[in-house]
């Protein structure tokens, strides 16, 4: 099988720990949950979740992948053997490549319209016409899904070339990218006449418009936004060295998370604002009202290129971690070479993305529970997967796992006095398992 890969470098560590923490989910499912759920408001028990819920789930699940030096499933083989404990890793198994079913076509159409915005073709158009051509797009067979066969192709271009030289080498060059493209754009956005607005709707919150479900939404998003439950951050802390910070590392990665998240909110509603448009535009806020918000800007295929491109960008660090969840799991259980593993995980997601982009299509016709299959591949592993897989590692870290494992880990084998080690713990072991199961519950309409 061979010695376990490691990153390079503490940047490799964050770039890529981040990269996979950072994708559309920031960028474009953020925005649009802060609009339609009362931005100030939003955000302030958004970044309330990240802390409470986010930093300590972050630690439990970097706990077990150093600890353990193996994939999601054989981590809880290795620190519990003969338990029934493995099966959370095969839920984070499952939960990432249903996810990667339908992420991967967003993916594309983000390709889509970086190709269109270089050819300067979203210039000049309205937002009905914005809206038109959407529908035709993702409601079209072939179109889809070119796009979504080469980010395939890109995606095992880098997985093959293994964890240093790929995706801790992709992490590193496309990280630093993001965040100069995010901040080139807050510049922008800030310097547009009536942004002040904007930034007070998104910045200053209105404490009449926290409500349970505001509470719920947040809670919720904060949980999806920091890929817990997925296998993605077991799998990557099985590549940290024995010196690295766990609670350093999760509080930098979260930070990190939550700023692109922020700096997103910064760059799309003073922008809209601007431009007198509606902020609560929920999912079209990037692919119908942001093109048109550019094209009432000077230079807007410019601004086009760089916004797709940031888009594109964060779509690829998300979809190289969630295959990699799979691929380590193939290398180290089945014995594979990492380029036969990458081969036939990307045939897989290959099929699966194939039926959710003509579910939406052609197929639309097919239906699980009254939802597309598009649609089913995300409740099923948002909703369901997720939440129960965050629990269930939450309580096995402050329930089953001996207390003093978790303590050496975080303080990297009593090697640094760690203040905050009682505090992580108590929320791992008491807090965390109560949101989650508070965000389970939302998930039913229970609450």
């Amino acid at each position: 099988m061979g010695e376990q890969a490691k990153f390079a470098t503490k940047l490799g560590i964050i770039a890529t720990t981040v990269g996979s923490a950072v994708g559309l989910g920031n960028i474009w499912r953020f925005p649009y949950e802060a609009g339609m759920n009362g931005g100030g408001a939003f955000l302030m028990v958004y970044i309330l979740c990240v802390l409470i819920l986010g930093i300590p789930v972050m630690c439990a699940e970097f706990i077990i992948g150093r600890r353990s030096k193996s994939d999601t499933v054989d981590a809880f083989r290795k620190l519990a053997p003969g338990s029934r404990w493995h099966y959370i890793g095969y839920m984070g198994i499952l939960a990432s490549v249903l996810i990667l079913g339908y992420y991967i076509v967003i993916s594309g159409w983000t390709l889509e319209y970086l190709f269109r915005a270089l050819g300067n073709d979203l210039a000049g158009k309205t937002a009905a016409e914005f809206k038109a051509e959407q529908n035709a797009f993702i409601q079209s067979d072939f179109r889809p899904l070119l796009w979504t066969y080469l980010f395939l192709i890109i995606n095992y271009v880098i997985l093959s070339r293994g964890v240093q030289k790929g995706i801790e080498k992709m992490s590193n060059i496309l990280m630093p990218l993001l965040f100069v493209i995010l901040l080139v754009f807050c510049v922008r956005s800030l310097t547009l006449p009536g942004s002040s607005e904007g930034l007070a709707f998104f910045l200053h919150p209105d404490f009449s418009k926290i409500t349970p479900q505001v509470i719920i939404r947040a809670m919720g998003q904060a949980f999806f936004s920091l890929s817990l439950g997925m296998g993605i951050l077991v799998t990557y802390s099985s590549y940290f060295t024995s010196k690295t910070h766990l609670i350093k590392t999760a509080s930098t990665v979260a930070v990190l998370d939550t700023t692109v998240a922020i700096l997103a909110g910064v760059i799309i509603f003073p922008a809209v604002f601007s431009c007198g448009l509606d902020p609560v535009a929920g999912p079209d806020l990037v692919f119908v009202t942001l093109p048109n918000v550019f094209n009432q800007m000077p230079v807007s295929a410019l601004w086009s290129v760089l916004f797709f491109l940031l888009l594109t960008v964060a779509a690829l660090t998300s979809t190289v971690s969630l295959f990699e969840v799979a691929v380590a799991f193939l290398i180290n259980y089945m014995h594979m070479s990492r380029k036969k593993a990458t081969r036939i995980m990307i045939l897989v997601i290959a099929l699966l993305s194939t039926v959710c982009s003509l579910s939406i299509g052609s197929w639309s016709h097919i239906r699980i529970f009254g939802k597309t299959i598009f649609d089913a591949f995300d409740y099923f592993s948002a909703i369901i997967l997720l939440p129960v897989s965050g629990l269930l590692i939450s309580i096995f870290i402050g329930w089953v796992l001996k207390r003093n494992i978790s303590r050496e880990e975080l303080t990297n084998r009593n090697k640094l006095h760690e203040p905050l080690f009682n505090a992580i713990f108590f929320s791992i072991k008491y807090i965390a398992p109560v949101i989650i199961i508070l965000i389970f519950l939302s998930g039913f309409g229970i609450l």
